[in-house]
């Protein structure tokens, strides 16, 4: 992990200092479009598969508008930001009166993210918006993603949406945007982010210096997602992957002892990347073998896995609610697959 900031990856650059985004024209034409109009949508919904740079584009419009507070004089395209400028650095140092980040807060104990974004959070919105701009500019609020809002905040928030303050914007993160109030996406305009393509995958490396070489591990397994790619590659994703895809398709619980392997692994007090990584992996991998067998019409397989990956996240999602223990946890995720 980043010793500087709490959940950011080894070798990742924190959205609000990113001044390069690959893969995503298509996106940044349309949020400059949309804002040149005058008649932009409050709320934006950023959504689609982690990792792939929502929040790099959600900081990048937003310096694009605080830059250009007149929305008709704005330029067509949203251009890299100068890391120098005024608006770059407030934002990079959280010290923006315009831009707000909400994201999951630091337990002050443990130094690590809390689980969830709390309502406590959100109330930070409600001041946040509540205070004049001593600049008139636009107040853009980053939630980042929705997706970790518990109920009470995602209900503060609702709020906010429904009666939005003048010259606002909430740009709405979100990984698994049908996890979200119904009443939540129907205040937003979508936008969907694409995985990016093994070229702009490697081209987002090299900014990190990070270079893939086009490792065919890394490329396949990453999904077109750089975080992915950085878990695979500095966190033995790779072996994590390779080991849990060769015990799923044996398809069987005879031989054990690579399972207990596994899961000795990920239950190592040092690998708290390494087990949240198995277990974002695991929930995708099912989803896609579901999406596979419905392509191929064994919709009874498809129906099976897809209700298998819905009780593999709630089943992670309890064990990291009530802090249980990680080996039991990534044995009994296995007892699903195979009971």
């Amino acid at each position: 992990m980043n010793g500087e900031q709490p959940g950011l990856l080894e070798g990742a650059i924190p959205p609000e200092t990113n001044t390069a985004l690959f893969g995503h024209d298509a996106a940044q034409e349309f949020l400059a479009t949309a804002y040149r109009s005058g008649r932009m949508h409050h709320a934006i919904l950023i959504e689609g598969a982690e990792g792939i740079g929502k929040a790099t584009l959600a900081f990048r419009f937003a310096h694009h508008v605080l830059t250009h507070p007149d929305p008709l004089s704005a330029p067509e395209r949203i251009a890299d930001p100068d890391p120098n400028d005024t608006v770059s650095r407030q934002m990079a140092s959280g010290a923006s009166h315009n831009v707000l980040h909400l994201s999951r807060p630091v337990d002050e104990k443990t130094g690590k993210a809390k689980s969830v974004i709390t309502v406590d959070e959100v109330r930070r919105a409600g001041k946040f918006f509540n205070q004049t701009s001593g600049t008139g500019n636009w107040r853009i609020a980053i939630i980042d993603p929705a997706d970790d809002l518990n109920r009470n905040a995602a209900n503060a928030i609702l709020k906010i949406l429904e009666e939005p303050p003048k010259r606002s914007l909430f740009l709405v993160l979100s990984h698994t945007p049908g996890r979200l109030l119904p009443t939540i996406r129907s205040r937003c305009l979508s936008l969907r982010l694409e995985p990016l393509s093994p070229e702009d995958l490697d081209l987002a490396l090299a900014h990190l210096g990070a270079a893939s070489g086009r490792s065919d591990s890394i490329v396949a397994l990453s999904e077109g997602s750089v975080a992915r790619a950085l878990l695979l590659r500095n966190y033995g994703g790779v072996d994590i992957a390779e080991a849990f895809v060769d015990i799923i398709e044996r398809g069987r619980l005879g031989n054990r002892e690579p399972i207990y392997a596994l899961a000795e692994t990920l239950a190592a007090r040092d690998r708290d990347v390494a087990y949240q990584f198995f277990t974002e992996f695991a929930v995708d991998r099912v989803q896609a073998m579901a999406r596979d067998a419905g392509a191929s019409g064994d919709l009874a397989q498809a129906d099976r896995l897809a209700r298998l990956s819905v009780a593999l996240r709630d089943h992670f999602a309890t064990a990291a609610a009530y802090n249980l223990d990680r080996k039991q946890t990534v044995l009994h995720a296995f007892s699903l697959f195979f009971g």
